[in-house]
């Protein structure tokens, strides 16, 4: 799905652009591809890990401690599919034109918020005050 707008090699996205132009689309989308295919990777060598760790463990300690690492694995997995649904959520929103935009407020997610956690779907603003109504609540 390549448009006229290449991405050139080290472009960021900028404040000078328009926002979410065809260009920082392209490149958010690439980035968020790219992290989602990294993770699918990372899931395939820990299934491949976890299949060939089958073997029998004659020792109590042995075999608690692998089955103690099989727990951390496949939390950790349960995240990356979690993760792995945002990212797809995010190119969802590329496509309909709603990525970049905070969804209480609808104002401009900033660009640098983006480049850090491309599937922002708040402002700093409203991830802040979501984060206080959660502590107050978590308080009580």
């Amino acid at each position: 799905m390549m448009s006229a707008a290449t991405i050139e090699q080290g472009y960021r996205p900028s404040e000078d652009e328009a926002f979410m132009n065809e260009r920082q689309r392209d490149y958010f989308r690439r980035k968020l591809l790219a992290w989602r295919e990294d993770l699918l990777r990372e899931s395939r060598e820990t299934l491949t890990a976890l299949q060939n760790e089958n073997e029998n463990h004659p020792d109590f300690a042995d075999r608690a401690s692998s089955e103690t690492d099989r727990a951390i694995e496949l939390r950790a997995r349960d995240r990356q599919r979690k993760l792995i649904a945002k990212i797809d959520a995010a190119l969802g929103r590329i496509d309909d034109g709603s990525y970049g935009y905070c969804e209480e407020t609808g104002e401009t997610i900033a660009l640098k918020r983006l480049d850090a956690r491309p599937i922002a779907t708040l402002s700093v603003e409203a991830q802040e005050r979501h984060e206080r109504r959660e502590r107050i609540y978590r308080d009580d």
